[in-house]
């Protein structure tokens, strides 16, 4: 989400190549199989910490004794780069313009949605053929205007695909250059897109096990997910990253301070990748307020002009109080963590769902002191490579699978003793 509010600044440096061609898919999205609920001891870690994690925030039902130590990073005390992480600001600029972007070749596939919207899906080359179909599915959700092309999002699919998964960055619309082709674009309350996405994946792999990383915006639309789809979700189990959780309070200190840089720059974003679009609105009337949307200095105008109109809501205000996903951890039912910074400026600490998240044994939330806004320059890769979160995600995802595949492969085994004795009984 950050690298797009600064993205007008960085585009006088170029733009990075897109990778592989488009194709359509249909419209015939099959139903995925819903895996077994996966459910973590109920276990309150707040305060008594080992050491090595006196200098992070660690909460939630999820914080059971055999579960921690999957973590590996854990064990070491969370250290920001010199300099740069020691202001919010300065750690989430420097990410945004610094951090390497990995190479990787991307097979695009465009999804033609239900309503005739169109999402572009990211694929890494060749990896249909290169591994089994069981291999473990993650699934990427950029921030706000985000898409395959920002470094945190290649980083991540990198540490996935070096570790045997088969990874697939989820464009929304008008995203990562992915097409729009109705008068609507996405935003923090809709889960047609999501559904539709992993539908869609979870058909074409059947075997494989399913799992999903949401940054920013596309944290709060995960989460959300997560909570709306509660039992019945197909997905093994979610990371979220940045999440503002709380949309009210974090509008309300995205108008405050320096944050205004951000705001304008996001601002800017939307309205150029609108642009691009705008005669799919014309004489679309109704309460939409096009001259806004188009012109729109902040992204609270954009939401207002635009975003609120197209998905229903009386108001601004209305949007950002009914799209949270502070409201949805009570009704996660599967294995989740949520990775946030306590100096974040635009995913608020204050609105962190803190007491949600200690009541729902599914879900793990750790606080760093510091790492602004999608930097995390911290850690081995520091200052350039990918940032701290990167193998604590690995590491939480490695270990949900292994689990999965134990449960299998325990089924298997009951199923074969059971044929067995059937067996032997005849």
């Amino acid at each position: 989400m950050v690298e797009n509010r600064v993205r007008e600044m960085k585009e006088s440096k170029g733009t990075l190549k897109s990778d592989g061609a488009p194709h359509h898919s249909s419209n015939s999205i099959p139903s995925a199989a819903t895996p077994p609920v996966f459910l973590f001891p109920a276990v309150h870690v707040s305060t008594a910490m080992p050491d090595h994690h006196s200098s992070l925030e660690i909460l939630g039902g999820a914080a059971g004794a055999s579960f921690l130590p999957a973590l590996k990073t854990l064990s070491r005390r969370y250290n920001p780069f010199p300099l740069i992480g020691w202001n919010r600001h300065l750690e989430t600029i420097f990410a945004a313009f610094f951090r390497s972007v990995p190479d990787v070749a991307l097979r695009r596939e465009c999804l033609r949605t239900n309503d005739d919207g169109s999402v572009a899906l990211d694929w890494v080359s060749g990896d249909d053929r290169a591994l089994p179909p069981d291999s473990p599915l993650l699934i990427l959700l950029p921030g706000l205007t985000g898409g395959s092309g920002d470094s945190y999002v290649r980083h991540m699919l990198i540490s996935a695909r070096s570790k045997g998964w088969r990874v697939v960055v989820f464009n929304s619309r008008g995203c990562g250059e992915s097409p729009v082709t109705t008068p609507q674009f996405y935003s923090a309350s809709f889960l047609g897109d999501m559904r539709e996405v992993v539908a869609h994946v979870g058909a074409r792999y059947p075997k494989a096990n399913l799992y999903a990383v949401g940054w920013s915006l596309g944290a709060n639309i995960l989460v959300r997910y997560l909570g709306q789809e509660s039992h019945a979700c197909p997905l093994s189990g979610a990371v979220s990253l940045c999440n503002p959780f709380n949309l009210v309070i974090a509008d309300e200190d995205f108008r405050k301070g320096f944050n205004n840089v951000y705001d304008k720059a996001l601002a800017r974003a939307l309205c150029k990748i609108f642009k691009k679009h705008a005669l799919l609105y014309e004489d679309i009337g109704g309460d939409y307020n096009i001259p806004m949307a188009a012109n729109a200095k902040t992204v609270r105008d954009f939401d207002e002009g635009l975003t609120r109109v197209s998905f229903g809501f009386k108001s601004v205000d209305d949007y950002y109080s009914n799209s949270s996903s502070s409201d949805s951890i009570k009704d996660v039912c599967r294995p989740l963590l949520c990775i946030q910074a306590a100096n974040d400026p635009i995913a608020p600490n204050r609105g962190i769902p803190r007491e949600d998240i200690k009541e729902n044994p599914n879900c793990l939330l750790i606080v760093t002191p510091e790492g602004g806004h999608l930097g995390w320059v911290a850690g081995d890769q520091a200052p350039i490579g990918a940032p701290w979160t990167d193998p604590v995600v690995i590491d939480f995802l490695e270990h949900l699978e292994r689990g999965e595949s134990k449960a299998v492969s325990s089924s298997s085994n009951i199923q074969g003793s059971e044929q067995c004795a059937e067996a032997v009984q005849h």
